[in-house]
């Protein structure tokens, strides 16, 4: 049975040989392209079910394609994963805060790959982004059927990974949740981000709120909780 559109974006074409040759033994139909301009064209008139992207790419690198792809609303989602050399923290918390999906590191192995992808895909068809209900408290409405959330009325860009985590707190206030849960919920269980990564969304979060990001507390040795406003 045919599977997923895999887009792999990477200019090493024995990087693109190598994941097409073990994606395509699973089945998967695979693409692949050199550059960010080729990755964005190529997103708009085929859509693929999932992107592989590097971020060392020539002239448009992977962050800015990955912000371009998360900041278009008249383009649907697509599932994101950032394959790269570049493994500092910072660089996987930007890819994660900019809307990825998950982060793999080279040098890679193959399977891992392969399993990160079935993991983003399995994950996306259980829990569609547009799925879940809304949340009104105060000034603040979160509504997941147009991936939103609204500030007094007035719409205000979140990353995936920020809506997401905003919701899941938001949808149970008062409850106490550490890093660990906050990963499991938000991208799935073993995603490979630390619990410093965590405190860089939420700072993110709180300042993309103003006023409101008080809502989100800090539980000092525990984790983080949305106020229960009642």
């Amino acid at each position: 049975m045919a599977k997923e559109d895999i887009l792999v974006v990477d200019d090493e074409q024995d990087i693109q040989e190598l994941i097409e040759y073990n994606l395509a033994k699973e089945g998967y139909r695979v693409r692949c392209v050199g550059s960010g301009e080729e990755c964005l064209r190529s997103e708009a008139q085929q859509k693929p079910d999932l992107i592989v992207l590097d971020l060392m790419l020539p002239q448009m690198d992977g962050f800015d394609v990955c912000r371009e792809l998360r900041s278009n609303r008249s383009r649907p989602y697509t599932p994101i994963i950032i394959l790269s050399a570049k493994g500092e923290e910072t660089d996987i918390v930007t890819g994660l805060e900019l809307g990825a999906d998950d982060y793999v590191i080279k040098p890679f192995a193959p399977r891992v790959l392969l399993a990160r992808i079935k993991n983003v895909l399995r994950r996306i068809k259980r829990e569609p982004v547009s799925t879940g209900e809304a949340v009104a408290y105060k000034e603040i409405e979160i509504i997941p059927s147009r991936h939103e959330v609204l500030l007094d009325g007035a719409a205000t860009e979140m990353t995936s990974t920020e809506f997401k985590l905003l919701h899941f707190l938001a949808r149970q206030p008062g409850s106490v949740f550490t890093r660990a849960q906050i990963v499991d919920a938000v991208h799935g269980e073993d995603y490979p981000v630390t619990d410093r990564s965590v405190d860089v969304q939420v700072v993110g979060l709180r300042r993309k709120l103003g006023r409101c990001g008080d809502y989100l507390e800090t539980v000092r040795g525990v984790g983080y909780r949305f106020r229960d406003l009642e």
